[in-house]
């Protein structure tokens, strides 16, 4: 079968199409034929050699975690009834044709849900749905998303807006300002305008009727997000921080800036604000299933859309890497088999 792998660490050129043996299923194992192929920016970041602490994969390696497609055999004291059926599974190298997944790991397509937009939910949808979860959003909730024109971001915007919260998307330049906008965003702001985080707090406004005593001042002062979604990491996600307000939730969950936002732990803790990581969207495998089957029961019911900005051959995933790191398109990039 071909895949992608990673010859050395280093730019999208390490990436070279190969042939390996097919993957056999073994004991309580499933044979996944891909049809598409997640990619997710950390997966670019691995690449480079960066967080190899928490990603200790050495060259060569099929990268990639996730695929949907269609179950085509399976190994010993596994279901026969899964073959044939179409499904999304976390997995070890996804950037291959076939791949296996214990029997635990798949979750059924539903009908009306096409596999590219299946594998564009894999882990992003899941990840969106548990952020929403984890910080609490409720009807009300002025939220921020930082990266809001990513794969993660557009989810975001559609599900914090299900959940009854006012969203404030940041994202940059014209185009991607113009699709989150599409995406129900109720303000944009652009963070390659200098004044973008003033901007972004007169977005907010305040909770509650303004007080007939209560100066402008005031009133700006109150201007804050209750939940600060921040994908970006670095110099924004650490801008954005003051944007929270007293007793929130900030998630520093994103770095594709190279780093997380380097949030005063100190400061937090003296304005009540919860602080969440990467590590809180880490999920078992039965709080995967749940979220997964979420995301795409309200992908079948036509209330949330995957937006994804381009597809690059298996052949190609160099180009998609390179792309990926451009920062040019807006939402995600999949492969296609």
């Amino acid at each position: 079968m071909r895949a992608a792998q990673v010859k050395a660490f280093g730019g999208p050129e390490v990436l070279a199409t190969v042939e390996l043996p097919d993957p056999v299923p073994g004991p309580g194992e499933l044979l996944i034929e891909v049809a598409h192929a997640d990619t997710i920016f950390v997966e670019t970041q691995v690449r480079t050699g960066l967080f190899r602490a928490y990603f200790p994969v050495e060259p060569p390696y099929v990268p990639g975690g996730g695929v949907a497609g269609t179950v085509t055999a399976v190994g010993a004291g596994v279901d026969a009834g899964w073959v044939g059926r179409r499904v999304t599974s976390f997995v070890d190298g996804s950037y291959a044709e076939r791949v296996t997944a214990p029997v635990t790991a798949p979750t059924p397509v539903p009908d009306g849900v096409d596999l590219r937009t299946a594998a564009a939910l894999v882990h992003d949808g899941v990840t969106a749905a548990g952020l929403l979860e984890n910080t609490a959003v409720a009807p009300g909730d002025r939220v921020l998303i930082l990266g809001a024109s990513g794969g993660m971001g557009t989810l975001l915007i559609q599900l914090a807006r299900a959940r009854g919260a006012r969203v404030v998307a940041a994202a940059r330049g014209a185009r991607k300002s113009a699709l989150v906008r599409e995406l129900g965003a109720d303000a944009v702001v652009d963070v390659s305008e200098r004044d973008w985080v003033e901007r972004a707090r007169e977005a907010l406004g305040r909770p509650g009727p303004i007080r007939a005593t209560e100066t402008a001042a005031e009133t700006a002062a109150e201007a804050a997000a209750d939940v600060v979604l921040d994908g970006v990491g670095g110099e924004l996600g650490l801008a954005a921080f003051p944007l929270t307000a007293d007793g929130g939730r900030f998630s520093a969950h994103g770095a594709p800036s190279g780093g997380f936002a380097a949030v005063d732990v100190t400061e937090a803790e003296r304005r009540g604000i919860t602080l969440f990581g990467i590590g809180d969207v880490q999920f078992g495998a039965a709080e995967a299933h749940r979220l997964t089957a979420h995301v795409l029961a309200e992908a079948a019911a036509g209330r949330l859309r995957p937006v994804i900005g381009a597809q690059f051959p298996l052949t190609e995933a160099a180009a998609a890497h390179a792309a990926i790191e451009g920062r040019e398109l807006i939402g995600k990039v999949v492969l296609g088999m």
